[in-house]
């Protein structure tokens, strides 16, 4: 639970940034990202994807293991209709702990 909760504050550290390469380090290189109805393979559409989000900051809210990895649960503030809005993200991640799956229900 502590590497989780640890990851996921470093998670949306990275996020925050502008550099979007930052927060690529933390997924595979063939990594899938559900987000909002659509889905993103592979690092050049993560890469798109994460250009193309608004600029947020993250309150972390809880972090909850699951059986294939850990979900979270997060304040997420920015310039888009509706914020703040609270989201729930699922992670799986790699023997290496990189991403292999990310979920954001819309």
């Amino acid at each position: 639970m502590e590497d989780a909760q640890k990851f996921t504050e470093e998670y949306f550290a990275a996020a925050e940034h502008p550099d979007p390469e930052r927060c690529l380090a933390f997924f595979a290189d063939d990594a899938v990202v559900h987000d909002d109805g659509r889905t993103h393979r592979g690092i050049a559409e993560l890469r798109a994807w994460h250009r193309a989000l608004p600029t947020v900051r993250y309150t972390l809210r809880e972090v909850v293991p699951t059986a294939s990895g850990h979900r979270a649960r997060a304040r997420v503030g920015g310039d888009f209709p509706g914020s703040p809005v609270t989201l729930r993200f699922t992670f799986e991640r790699d023997t290496r702990g990189r991403i292999t799956l990310l979920t954001i229900p819309p």
